[in-house]
């Protein structure tokens, strides 16, 4: 009798955290006597695979076991190595694909014609050769997003959120988030010595396309200004805030941390480069935007740091270790009680299983009634009572 097979991949970008729920999957499954096939590069392993070129197959196909997997949770990123690849908008197709029947959609811009083609199908066929009956996803929201479309197709599935971001709906909390709080905070701290020393305005930009919660946890944790995404501040309010908290600080400087998609009053973030295969294009560094503000309205010398991938490098702290390790194991025994179309959650600050998102829902957003001061541009520190223990609820 065959063995049971599950296939395991990581998504979009790499976080500290992803190893650990890998490892334990595949220790757990090793105790079941069940298989785990590694699919390298998230999605791409079901889209570019060639099961009939062996070269391919060992390229994208690796069987995970105890002895490759010993040690990996004892560092960051991801074995499994990932890329935003979306199989339903596949701009070119791998060579052994090309001339294949699948659905096709065609957009004009700027009068450049372009394809996509939609190659569930292929994943489809490449799952069930490959002997694979249960699929765990581990990405954001847009990793996600098709994880939801193959739910609809009838593929076994349950997904893991991990984003910095923390941005995926239906969950508190999203593997590498607190990592990124850590890295943001300690980087800040260090930086005081060098922005106080040049008694100037440091500006930090940090991760945080749609959602502004990375940029106010760090905020809330360094006790600085921030600026979010959900939220346009008033520039000559925040300048003038900034000025404030530099003049009284002994030793005249001030902080603030930006999300990357943050913008204020009059000015529309500015983005560059080909989008992504989820639409997503480049964003032009908001810090330095808002330094060239300041020193020319105020003459005030500014420092503007690029914390961003700083932040998703290196090894897991205590909580992304600690939520990882759960998520997968819901994960599995979600998988052993044959349940599909849900991911490990937290719900009310307890473990939950939830649906996968609807991809139409978009990014989960802060409740800025709730969370930020709209007047003073920084976390709301009061009335906490009652809160889970990240101080928000899923949405």
């Amino acid at each position: 009798m065959a063995k049971k097979r599950i296939g395991l991949l990581t998504g979009g970008g790499d976080v500290p955290g992803l190893n650990a729920v890998i490892k334990s999957v595949t220790y757990r499954s090793s105790e079941n006597d069940i298989e785990v096939f590694g699919l390298r590069r998230g999605w791409e392993a079901l889209t570019h695979v060639n099961l009939d070129d062996p070269t391919s197959r060992s390229h994208y196909i690796i069987p995970l076991n105890r002895e490759n997997t010993r040690t990996i949770d004892r560092r960051g990123g991801t074995m499994l190595h990932s890329s935003r690849t979306n199989p339903s908008k596949m701009q070119k197709l791998p060579d052994h694909l090309v001339g294949k029947d699948f659905p096709v959609s065609s957009s004009t811009k700027s009068g450049i014609a372009t394809k996509s083609w939609d190659v569930s199908k292929q994943v489809l066929a490449n799952l069930s050769a490959l002997g694979i009956e249960h699929l765990i996803a581990i990405g954001g929201d847009d990793t996600l997003s098709y994880a939801a479309k193959l739910d609809t197709l009838g593929v076994k599935i349950i997904a893991i959120p991990k984003t910095m971001d923390n941005d995926v709906p239906n969950t508190e909390y999203c593997i590498g988030f607190s990592t990124a709080i850590t890295r943001a905070s300690d980087a800040i701290q260090r930086q005081r010595t060098t922005v106080g020393s040049h008694e100037r305005i440091g500006i930090f930009r940090i991760f945080g396309r749609d959602a502004g919660f990375t940029a106010l946890y760090t905020a809330y944790a360094t006790s600085i200004r921030c600026v979010i995404p959900e939220y346009k501040v008033n520039l000559d309010k925040l300048i003038q805030l900034l000025i404030e908290d530099k003049h009284a600080n002994p030793s005249n400087y001030a902080l603030v941390v930006l999300s990357e998609g943050a913008e204020w009053e009059g000015y529309e973030l500015r983005q560059y480069g080909e989008p992504d295969a989820y639409g997503h294009r480049k964003k032009a560094s908001v810090a330095e935007s808002l330094a060239e503000e300041i020193t020319r309205r105020t003459g005030e010398e500014t420092i503007a740091s690029d914390l961003t991938y700083d932040l998703r490098s290196g090894d897991p702290d205590f909580m992304d270790k600690l939520v990882a390790l759960a998520f997968a194991n819901m994960a599995y025994d979600a998988i052993l009680d044959g349940k599909t179309g849900l991911m490990s959650a937290l719900v009310k600050g307890c473990y939950d299983l939830v649906p996968i998102p609807d991809p139409k829902l978009g990014p989960r957003k802060v409740d800025v009634a709730t969370t930020y001061n709209t007047e003073r541009y920084r976390p709301i520190y009061a009335n906490k009572r009652g809160l889970p223990v990240f101080l928000n609820r899923a949405s």
